[in-house]
């Protein structure tokens, strides 16, 4: 009898261990988040409020910048970071590309903070002028779809224009120097070359383009730690609403944080929506219209069905019918 007595000790206690090492799995250590030089993060990560907010969870925070969505969400892929935020186009591409991730809550739409430019002195008056000229913009990025849009608005078929391909540092190089014709690029780099070169913008996207940013996730992270997600997208809530009550304070906390003069800082956080949510089927509906679109144009290699990659938080999955 005592063998057996004892192997089912040894049992109990085995469960007993896989219990507590999933328990342990399940609370997180560390939240890594992603951000850029734009939006909502840069003004959470300043406050410090999250920080405050899951130490009582036990959790600390990490911030790792990046320059543009599609880098943030390759650092999303290879398990870099566990959250972030991008413009429409880059989590079509990651999705496209396999990445293992989540859509969690989304911005309202921005149309003037994204943008197409010329030259001060170029002779380039309309979007129909782009005909055989190169056109420099950050692959993959929110401003792709705009070019897309912007593009088939005026006439013009995406293959009608030479794209450049470059970050939005060497982008902004590529402009200056003239070795291209135009820059598709959002705030703050726009504004920055409003103001800075003088350029001119030919086209925004009002009217063609929604311009929304999106909260991204893991999907290993999202789903082992929804608690977590959801304290993040509150905060992040919570500062958007701030900022919108309080435009010229954000401009003089952002302003040094980003290395950027105030007036410049200043147009960029007047331009940007605030007021993050989590996802509406309407605003799903027209990110798979983004998807649909680079699709057909042989951007991406296959379709893609965008509800397949939403978050749902707990407490509305609960009350689901």
């Amino acid at each position: 009898m005592r063998p057996v007595i004892l192997r089912r000790g040894l049992a109990t206690l085995l469960a007993a261990a896989v219990s507590l090492g999933v328990a342990l799995q399940a609370q997180a250590d560390t939240v890594r988040i992603g951000y850029q030089k734009y939006g909502t993060l840069v003004l959470l990560k300043a406050k410090g409020t999250l920080e405050k907010r899951l130490a009582d969870q036990g959790v600390d925070v990490q911030w790792t910048e990046f320059p543009g969505g599609p880098q943030l969400l390759e650092g999303l892929n290879v398990g870099s970071i566990d959250f972030g935020v991008t413009g429409e186009t880059p989590p079509v591409f990651a999705q496209a590309a396999g990445a293992d991730l989540l859509y969690v809550a989304y911005e309202p739409p921005a149309p003037t903070s994204e943008a197409i430019l010329v030259p001060k002195d170029s002779p380039i008056t309309s979007v129909k002028d782009l005909k055989g000229k190169k056109v420099v913009l950050n692959k993959g990025s929110n401003v792709h779809y705009l070019l897309v849009r912007a593009l088939e608005d005026a006439g013009l078929k995406y293959t009608d224009i030479q794209t450049v391909f470059l970050p939005p540092a060497d982008a902004r190089a590529a402009f200056e120097r003239g070795s291209v014709d135009a820059w598709v690029i959002w705030d703050p780099y726009q504004a920055a070359a409003e103001q800075q070169l003088h350029a001119r913008t030919l086209r925004d996207a009002t009217g063609i383009a929604d311009n929304h940013q999106f909260y991204l996730a893991t999907k290993p992270f999202a789903e082992k730690h929804p608690k977590v997600i959801e304290t993040l997208i509150e905060e992040v809530r919570n500062v958007g609403e701030w900022a919108k009550a309080h435009p010229d304070e954000v401009t003089q906390q952002v302003a040094p944080l980003l290395g950027l003069p105030v007036d410049i800082t200043e147009t960029s956080v007047k331009r940007q929506g605030y007021g993050a949510q989590f996802l509406t089927p309407e605003v799903v509906n027209a990110q798979q219209k983004i998807a649909d679109s680079f699709y057909q144009l042989k951007l991406i290699p296959k379709p893609l069905t965008i509800k397949d990659v939403i978050w749902t938080p707990p407490a509305t999955a609960a009350t689901a019918p």
